[in-house]
């Protein structure tokens, strides 16, 4: 099968059973998400949404985050992974917001990586999200799914390639959900142990069920 034939059965598959594809983290505005994507690196939404409330409940704002002590808000954070480094992040990011930003959170990625805790994939994440942009979050369930699908060469190695190749070939307006799709289809269908092949839809068309 021609790649661009796997990418366009790829994708009428999910416009067809998933049209509507959004993050599971919970957040009422651009901030909002943006701490909770900070949090749920190497920890799961599930996780995260559950520690979220009582941030926001304190912290409902940069101004009052960017004032907050590291004893104030690491104990609202510490049932996450990585606390001590997380809160440090969140605080030196409202602090960057309020300096440089205006207390607006940013929305290109090149403004969103100069914040404490933000990497390329949590920018991505936030442009894609909030701003509908083309711009595809590569985690270990889009790396793997991708992978396994056949979307991506397996010299992609790195999420960066991995990103760069499924931008290419993935219809810019179909982008921001498709960062979706493969993760959702990858937290619950290709897991990463044992994917539960018997009962996905995409199965025609993979290269690791192929196999």
């Amino acid at each position: 099968m021609l790649k661009k034939d796997r990418y366009k059965a790829v994708i009428n598959y999910f416009l067809n059973t998933t049209p509507i594809a959004e993050t599971e983290l919970v957040y009422d505005n651009p901030f909002q998400l943006l701490v909770a994507v900070i949090l749920s690196a190497q920890c799961t939404d599930k996780r995260v949404n559950l520690t979220t409330p009582n941030i926001f409940s304190v912290y409902p704002s940069p101004q009052k985050m960017a004032a907050a002590s590291f004893d104030d808000l690491f104990p609202l954070i510490r049932s996450i992974s990585y606390p001590n480094n997380k809160t440090k992040h969140l605080i030196g990011m409202a602090n960057m917001l309020l300096e440089k930003f205006n207390g607006t959170v940013p929305m290109t990625v090149d403004e969103l990586v100069q914040l404490p805790g933000v990497g390329r994939k949590t920018a991505n994440v936030i442009t894609s999200v909030i701003d509908e942009q083309p711009n595809m979050a590569v985690d270990t369930h889009v790396y793997r799914v991708s992978h396994r699908l056949g979307l991506v060469s397996p010299r992609a190695s790195t999420p960066l390639a991995v990103e760069k190749e499924l931008i290419k070939n993935i219809p810019s307006e179909h982008v921001y959900r498709a960062h979706h799709w493969l993760i959702l289809h990858g937290r619950y269908t290709c897991i990463a142990r044992n994917p539960k092949c018997e009962i996905c839809g995409l199965s025609e068309w993979c290269k690791f069920y192929g196999n």
